[in-house]
């Protein structure tokens, strides 16, 4: 009996991770920590957009890089003065380290003078990214 309770104990602790987890991911925030960062165009290897710049880190082996890489893509075109920049995590590990990026896809949208003001882990979806750049302006 002891062992049974245990096992639903686990499996009502993992479930409630798996559904934190999967409303968190994606979400376009903002995060106290990235106060103040800044990133230069030199940094993006390219220019910062007029309004706002979308920068998405990733990894080669990453699946929901490449949807995120396409949603981005997207929105930039939609979108005029902004731009989308695209950063292997892996060839930039000091801005990595820096930015506190732990997963990938990290995005970051940037305001035109290159300062952080919201940050996405994992896929997000293209409604958010709108919302946020209308916040980031």
């Amino acid at each position: 009996m002891t062992g049974l309770v245990v096992c639903v104990v686990v499996l009502v602790a993992a479930s409630a991770y798996g559904v934190l987890h999967q409303r968190r991911s994606g979400r376009v925030r903002v995060r106290g920590r990235d106060d103040g960062k800044r990133l230069q165009a030199a940094e993006l290897g390219g220019p910062l957009g007029e309004r706002a710049t979308l920068v998405q880190f990733s990894s080669a082996f990453c699946a929901p890089c490449r949807a995120t890489r396409r949603v981005l893509g997207e929105v930039a075109g939609m979108v005029s003065g902004v731009t989308h920049v695209e950063l292997d995590a892996e060839d930039n590990l000091e801005l990595v380290r820096r930015l506190d990026i732990l997963k990938t896809p990290t995005v970051l949208v940037l305001d035109a003078d290159g300062h952080v003001v919201r940050r996405a882990t994992g896929q997000p979806r293209k409604a958010d990214v709108i919302a946020a750049l209308g916040e980031a302006v």
